[in-house]
């Protein structure tokens, strides 16, 4: 099937929990299961749309995901938070900086930033350095929509239990992952998806994430035409789990690729 050419394209790097699945240590069905669908690296999407690459957060997996998607350039990087999962391959995209031939610019709230900068201390510091490190161009978010090569994108404001993250719309999709809650107001930008991914850690309650049956809840009230559950622990068998949820919400998995009709108009 041809794809237009001002089409979205997101593909799921990791639909995984901080942990990821299978987890060290664990030999739950989950865990030893065959379906390739049950392995799961740590959240992160790809967007590609009018020739360009831009990367959601940069997992301890991001070396593994951009071999297995055959990345070759990355044009930019969205942060969501600065938890470890999120944010520690940050400096594998080393090589991708060889290949922009320059820095790479990165997007995030300025206390994401902020922890990057701490974390990755080699990164900024004025020292000559012996061997490679990251060039990125760090460009704060005020919680206002921007252009990012001909692409609106929406930070949406999401409570992580206690703590503050954003999510993203870009287009009819956006992607939401480590919430709790997702607050009143940045329900009003939801409106109108296409696509929806919602984080669904498991069944039971956790107070940083979101269960299924409240996942569920969102769904009903935005009505996109279609979702798709991540940050997924080893709570939730993929065949079986999806048996339960109605037909236009599915789990995602890793290297799912999904195109948004229009999205990168």
């Amino acid at each position: 099937m041809s794809v237009p050419a001002d089409a979205l394209t997101i593909l799921v790097l990791g639909s995984g929990t901080s942990v990821g699945v299978p987890t060290i240590g664990c030999k739950c069905r989950v865990c030893r299961s065959s379906d390739p669908r049950d392995r799961r690296l740590r959240p992160s999407i790809l967007l590609r749309y009018n020739g360009r690459c831009v990367l959601v957060d940069t997992t301890p997996d991001f070396r593994q995901q951009a071999l297995r998607a055959g990345l070759d350039r990355l044009d930019a990087v969205l942060f969501t938070h600065a938890h470890a999962d999120h944010v520690m391959g940050l400096d594998d995209i080393r090589p991708l900086n060889h290949v922009m031939r320059g820095p790479i610019p990165v997007y995030g709230s300025p206390e994401t930033l902020a922890a990057i900068r701490r974390i990755f201390d080699y990164v900024f510091s004025d020292s000559p350095s012996e061997s490679s490190v990251p060039r990125l161009a760090l460009h704060p978010l005020d919680g206002g929509p921007f252009e990012l090569f001909g692409l609106q994108v929406t930070p949406v404001p999401l409570k992580h239990g206690r703590g503050d993250v954003y999510g993203f719309r870009f287009g009819a999709a956006a992607y939401l992952t480590d919430h709790s809650e997702i607050p009143e107001e940045s329900l009003a930008l939801l409106e109108n998806l296409d696509v929806l991914f919602l984080d669904a850690l498991r069944h039971r309650p956790h107070p940083t994430h979101t269960t299924v049956a409240r996942a569920l809840e969102y769904v009903a009230r935005l009505q996109p035409r279609r979702a798709f559950l991540t940050h997924i622990c080893h709570d939730l068998p993929h065949e079986e789990t999806e048996q339960s949820l109605p037909p236009h919400v599915r789990l995602a998995y890793d290297g799912l690729e999904i195109t948004v009709a229009g999205g990168g108009a």
